[in-house]
């Protein structure tokens, strides 16, 4: 429960996790609780979730409540659902008619409205329309009208042969069968990955399974990657079910999130859809989790309590023992491996509903050939070609800003932050240079810095040189950019994408907010302009995850009657992995890539800890990270090797925001071992002195080694 305690000169929320008897601190040094907020305990689900958590990722129990639960309730506000007015008719304002109060003219257009909602109306309804709250309290005085306070979130109707508010689609075989197979596990822990090709109908799978969930009378949970995928999915999803669906996302107030999370512990809600901290959502009665796009990076948080949302939901579905469901048409490695063991229920998904096979990669060598904004000849001629067929195009860079790059054509000076070890980007909307790892902006210089010259000149592309080079080339045909730039008014997103769905020609330039999920329709044609961007960076998920992104952002090309054409833009086509990729797809790549890791040693066959030291000055960071591994090699020297302890070294970005950032990496085949250890090296920085100087974090399972 939530109390609130003395601390120091002030009071705070704590929560009571344990009772004793006893202390070893004693009685006249310990502080009594202030006052207890609440009057019934903290869900169950969600307390045990926060200590496994903590447990697990080597975090404080304290800070792991602190972030998973919602704003209001760490600032002590009460444990209750908010409430409106409603108001209706008594019986006997449902027998008198508005004529018999004479002179009150709005007050019998009032009484005349309400009759019209034998529910009631809103007091925010009533007063949208004109009527004031005098009305309202005059007609209540005369006994012909009266006010009741309801939740925000109404609890569903129990008839649950009126769920579907519309029909369900029909299935095709391969949709049925997956959807048997997880019909018989919907009392039992079942865990499936299932991998559709883009555009297969994986969405209709999670309706129809989270309808049978519902007319049992439990929960659904579904994650989503990101948070511009939510209101297309809450469309779809409210559109289908009769039942309340809550979102819980970033982007949603304090007091909606509040809403959400007691609607779903309630029961009150019976789905919840939400980004990567809606995992923590507490359910009253839990039927099923889904975790759609499983493999996206969204779902791993990168600083604070470094969690995997689709990892501890596979946790959660196995102490609750109910279904998990992941869905991708990419895979990650780890899932692939737990179903490649047996560990996972593969189900595969390969037929579109458009009953075009998906698109192949076609290959294009850029070297040699003279580009405009990016894009050379051949894949111009595509886009025009495209453009005259009344089709729309969408071209796919993942930069932001009009170039990566400036640079002096005299003497090779590069513009870089002051602050990090990285090149500052250049806009033009508006024109600046900025650092995309610290934020900080510069104004454009008038001559080279270092020699005086005027010449300074753009390199590479980013989607406004993009969008620049294509409103030229086709001057007739708008152009719509869409990049965390572009987007960043409210609802400009939607806006944007509702425009393009009207399905007149147009040319679409993004980055990898339009690769995932979004339903285009009218896009025939994708052009990657480089492919080799992340490709070739020093993680070694990067193959991994460029090819997911590859294959994603393709999926947008032909869902609909026309096949559709993907055009890859690349310095190394003859570069076997890309080949593999192109000419046999995902799974033919996911399993070579597989076969290597294991030789090397790597996730998913071997476990990782990263210890990550930050310091303003580079000699405390090593200090502190050389010590560290020596203290813990000499814990390791009786383990027989099972744990292994790498580094420490420098971070592949080693100045970031003006901090030195060094990596400290442990490994090991057992994940208890590899818990072990990392649980004696956080023990041991804390107590050590030397870490007070130096900020640190242990990073369990991480995603990215930059």
């Amino acid at each position: 429960m939530r109390v609130r305690v003395p601390f120091g000169r002030r009071e705070v929320v704590g929560i009571i996790v344990e009772c004793r008897t006893h202390s070893e601190i004693s009685l006249a040094d310990l502080k009594p609780i202030s006052a207890c907020i609440d009057n019934s305990p903290l869900p169950d689900d969600w307390l045990w979730l926060c200590r496994f958590t903590a447990r697990y990722y080597q975090h404080a129990l304290g800070d792991t409540l602190h972030q998973s639960l919602p704003v209001l309730l760490r600032q002590g506000r009460p444990l209750e659902a908010r409430t409106r007015e409603r108001w209706r008719l008594t019986e006997r304002g449902q027998a008198i008619p508005g004529e018999q109060l004479g002179r009150a003219r709005r007050q019998a257009e009032l009484l005349e409205q309400l009759r019209l909602h034998p529910r009631g109306l809103a007091t925010g309804a009533i007063t949208s329309q004109g009527f004031s709250r005098v009305q309202l309290e005059g007609l209540a005085e005369k006994g012909l009208i009266e006010a009741e306070q309801e939740t925000l979130i109404e609890s569903p109707v129990a008839d649950y042969r009126s769920l579907l508010a519309e029909p369900a689609l029909s299935l095709n075989r391969e949709q049925a069968t997956a959807l048997a197979t997880l019909h018989e596990g919907l009392d039992r822990y079942h865990p499936c990955l299932l991998q559709g090709v883009t555009g297969s109908g994986k969405t209709e799978v999670y309706l129809q399974l989270i309808e049978a969930v519902i007319s049992r009378g439990r929960q659904a949970l579904v994650l989503v990657p990101e948070i511009g995928l939510t209101p297309q999915t809450l469309m779809r999803f409210r559109k289908r079910f009769r039942v309340p669906v809550v979102a819980l996302h970033s982007g949603i107030s304090d007091g909606e999130r509040l809403d959400a999370w007691l609607a779903a512990a309630s029961s009150r809600a019976p789905i919840v859809i939400g980004t990567r901290s809606a995992i923590f959502t507490p359910l009253a009665k839990p039927g099923v989790i889904i975790v759609d796009e499983e493999h996206d990076g969204s779902y791993k948080q990168q600083d604070g309590l470094r969690y995997h949302a689709r990892d501890l939901a596979i946790i959660r579905a196995r102490h609750h023992d109910i279904p998990v469901l992941l869905g991708s048409a990419t895979p990650s490695l780890e899932s692939l491996a737990q179903a490649q063991a047996g560990r996972y229920r593969h189900l595969h998904l390969t037929r579109r509903a458009s009953h075009h096979p998906p698109a192949r990669l076609e290959l294009i060598d850029l070297r040699g050939r003279p580009r405009q904004g990016g894009l050379i000849a051949p894949a111009i001629d595509a886009i025009r070609q495209t453009l005259t067929a009344g089709h729309q195009v969408l071209v796919f860079i993942n930069r932001r800003g009009f170039a990566p790059a400036l640079a002096c054509h005299e003497c090779g000076w590069l513009a870089e932050c002051d602050h990090c070890d990285a090149r500052l980007t250049l806009h033009r909307q508006p024109p600046q240079l900025t650092c995309h790892h610290c934020e900080r902006q510069r104004p454009l210089p008038d001559a080279c810095p270092e020699c005086g010259s005027a010449d300074l000149r753009p390199l590479g592309a980013g989607t406004e040189r993009a969008e620049e080079t294509l409103a030229a080339l086709f001057p007739d045909t708008p152009v719509h950019r869409i990049d965390r730039d572009s987007t960043r008014r409210k609802d400009a997103f939607e806006n944007t994408l509702a425009e393009v769905r009207r399905g007149e020609p147009c040319l679409l330039v993004g980055t990898q907010m339009l690769a995932k999920g979004h339903h285009l329709p009218h896009v025939t044609l994708v052009v990657v302009i480089n492919a080799d961007a992340g490709l070739y960076a020093s993680d070694f998920r990067a193959l991994e995850h460029s090819s997911q992104l590859l294959i994603q952002v393709a999926g947008r090309a032909g869902r609909a009657e026309h096949p559709g054409r993907v055009l890859v833009q690349t310095l190394h086509s003859d570069d076997p992995h890309l080949r593999l990729l192109a000419e046999h797809g995902y799974d033919a790549l996911a399993r070579q890539l597989l076969e290597e890791r294991r030789a090397a040693g790597l996730p998913p066959f071997r476990f990782l800890a990263l210890a990550r030291f930050e310091s303003p000055r580079e000699i405390d960071a090593m200090t502190l990270a050389d010590a560290a591994a020596s203290a813990l090699r000499d814990q390791l020297a009786s383990s027989s090797g099972q744990v292994q302890c790498l580094g420490p070294v420098p971070a592949p970005m080693e100045r970031r925001q003006n901090r030195y950032h060094v990596q400290l990496m442990l490994s090991s085949a057992l994940r208890s071992k590899l818990h072990e250890a990392s649980a004696w090296l956080a023990a041991w920085l804390e107590s050590n002195r030397e870490a007070r100087r130096v900020r640190w974090s242990l990073d369990i399972d991480p995603q990215t080694l930059s």
